[in-house]
């Protein structure tokens, strides 16, 4: 697919609120760009505008002949009344338009004096194209793609309208696929997707053909599918090269140029400013006044929107306790004929960080409102230990919304008194800005009384967290606050989310659950990905019996062993990679030294300059990747080197 679409000075704007203004910007068969800016900087409307749905104030949005536009929404994707297949079907109508016409012009070939040159024409153009399609194979590939986002075979024949509103949205997710557009838009496809259903879309859209503009808060899946990044930063619109944590480097280096010349700005207004006040009446200096309030009126002000200053939040201290902080013995639970949990077992140290992952329906949720005691098991028990104080936070789980009181109310009476001058920071961090501040609860909508739940269960002083899905409704700054956080808090940790990177970085442990059974894996989210890849299932214990992580605290024993041999063997194959990434960023380094000699030479021919230029872009965005690539296994290093601590050492 070659087709493109450009933007033409698009400009748009909500009464007084100008959002973007002279966009030019070209979407090419092949690219796959990321859609970022702050929240409320037009996204969202940007994309309709892209897909037809909206009208710009000015400008226009051109596409060549016969490109077809597929758009995701947030929320909101209208359902039939058909079954989940037959609404996957639905994809293919413009096929099934032709099959019809195709059929009618058969029975005109068989009229008596059929078969004008015309209609021959017309029929062999849609053979063509319906055989060029996979339209004949449409059902394999809708079962692939259902499957892929994590639809039964049984749940096929359901009507669409009976499932969920997070699984209507992969309902509508699967649809959009199945189009094989040339333009894919996608605003936040990952929202209602769990880790399995992520995945399995990352695949999906490195291998898609044609253009790709998505909207995402979740930094891994970008980085795995993205290999451009548009930004919308103060009304105006700017590509960037490479991966998004590329772009994440780049823009960091731009705000921090940009912070030093505001800073400086401020001192130049402030300085002026003051000789105006000093000598604004004074008649022997008139002219100068005048001179300097023209001065004040030209400078263009510097101005950084909301969200990019970021701030750093660190947790009450949490009240000691014991070593020991949970203990978990052979819980089961069902639902009727539905087993969610059976013999599920582990044990946690303080500071310990457990995730919990497994597909959906796999009994997650569950488990954590059964630690948090919101839920009796069967059968089991739940022990915490000397003194720990558990705090429980969930999606379902908020702020009561008959609440009188108002946001910053809320947060105030749970927050200690050396946290009240960062407060407004803080609920401005978790989206609740300017005005926001001061709603009342009972008219906050769903996901904010969910981003105030969080925030309030942050401020309160426990050694045991228990968070259930504490991503959704929170863009990338508010997460990375929640990560920094959460990495420095000396209490414990069990929590469910479908982030990757936000697991990769905060998991000290997983425990898997599939089939109501359950694994542990005693190291980090990459070390458990290491043994899955290399057919391990846990460290030790029965599935869903003793796999308590008390292995390691068993040095001589065959399985311990065993473990240690296996993750020696990672370690060696990671620190050859690392050698491999170091020595191509070697190569790359003395490359842009050669090319900057040759540019310095070059100056004089433009288009020798071009290309050099070109291939030094090329580069950077090269070695940004390789960095990222390197640092990501200098993490998976360590989480192998942490497993061969006492008693491991070498």
């Amino acid at each position: 697919m070659s087709t493109n679409v450009s933007l033409v000075n698009v400009s748009h704007a909500f009464g007084p609120q100008t959002l973007f203004t002279s966009v030019n910007a070209v979407l090419a068969g092949g690219d796959h760009i990321a859609l970022t800016g702050v929240n409320g900087s037009g996204k969202s409307t940007l994309m309709r505008i892209i897909a037809g749905q909206l009208e710009p104030e000015s400008g226009r949005v051109v596409a060549e002949k016969n490109t077809r536009i597929a758009y995701l929404p947030q929320s909101g994707a209208p359902l039939s009344g058909k079954s989940l297949y037959e609404e996957a079907e639905t994809a293919y109508a413009r096929f099934e338009r032709m099959a019809s016409e195709m059929r009618e012009l058969e029975k005109e070939m068989r009229a008596p004096g059929g078969g004008a040159d015309w209609v021959l024409g017309r029929y062999t153009r849609l053979q063509e194209a319906l055989e060029s399609s996979d339209y004949y194979e449409r059902r394999y590939t809708i079962e692939k793609v259902l499957a892929g986002l994590g639809f039964s075979d049984e749940d096929r024949s359901r009507p669409a309208c009976a499932f969920s509103s997070g699984w209507q949205m992969r309902i509508a997710l699967a649809r959009v696929l199945l189009e094989d557009a040339d333009v894919l838009l996608l605003d936040e496809p990952t929202n209602y997707l769990d880790l399995e259903a992520r995945n399995w879309l990352e695949g999906f859209l490195a291998t898609y053909r044609g253009a790709v503009l998505l909207v995402s808060h979740d930094r891994y899946f970008l980085d795995m599918t993205v290999s451009k990044v548009m930004e919308i930063y103060m009304r105006r619109v700017k590509i960037y090269p490479g991966n998004f944590t590329a772009y994440e480097k780049k823009r960091e280096a731009e705000l921090r140029e940009v912070v030093r010349r505001l800073d400086r700005q401020q001192e130049e207004r402030a300085r002026i400013e003051a000789f105006v006040r000093r000598f604004r009446y004074n008649a022997s200096k008139a002219r100068l006044v005048r001179s300097r309030i023209r001065q004040l009126q030209k400078m263009e002000r510097i101005e950084i929107p909301p969200g990019i200053r970021r701030m750093h939040f660190r947790f009450p201290d949490p009240p000691h306790c014991g070593r020991a902080a949970l203990q978990v013995e052979g819980l089961a639970k069902s639902y009727g004929d539905k087993t969610a949990l059976s013999g599920v077992s582990f044990d946690l140290m303080r500071g310990e960080r457990l995730v919990v992952v497994g597909p959906n329906g796999a009994g997650k949720s569950t488990l954590m409102r059964i630690l948090a005691r919101r839920t009796r098991a069967d059968s089991g028990t739940v022990r915490y230990g000397k003194d720990v104080a558990a705090g429980y936070f969930s999606p379902e789980y908020e702020v009561p919304p008959e609440d009188e009181k108002t946001v910053f109310q809320v947060v105030e009476e749970e927050a200690p008194s050396e946290l009240y001058p960062r407060l407004k920071d803080l609920l401005g961090a978790f989206l609740f800005r300017g005005d926001d501040v001061y709603k009342s609860v009972k008219v906050l909508s769903g996901g904010e009384r969910s981003r105030l739940s969080l925030v309030e269960l942050l401020l309160r002083r426990v050694n045991l967290l228990l968070l259930d899905e504490p991503t959704n409704h929170l863009d990338m700054v508010s997460k990375d606050i929640l990560l920094d956080a959460l990495k420095r808090y000396t209490g414990t940790v069990v929590f469910v989310s479908h982030d990757r990177l936000f697991i990769e970085e905060l998991a000290t442990k997983v425990l898997e659950l599939d089939g109501g059974r359950s694994h542990l894996y005693v190291g980090g989210y990459e070390y458990y990905l290491w043994k899955k890849e290399n057919g391990g299932q846990r460290n030790g214990g029965e599935p869903g019996g003793a796999a308590s992580g008390r292995i390691e605290n068993d040095p001589g024993s065959k399985a311990w062993r065993e473990q240690r041999k296996e993750v020696l063997a990672g370690v060696r194959r990671l620190e050859r990679r690392e050698e491999e990434m170091l020595t191509a960023m070697e190569q790359l380094e003395a490359g842009n030294k050669a090319l900057d000699e040759e540019m310095a030479r070059s100056y004089r021919d433009g288009d020798r300059m071009k290309r050099l230029k070109a291939e030094r872009e090329s580069n950077a965005a090269r070695q940004a990747e390789l960095v990222h690539q390197w640092e990501r296994v200098g993490q998976r290093l360590q989480a192998l080197r942490n497993e061969l601590g006492e008693p491991w050492s070498t």
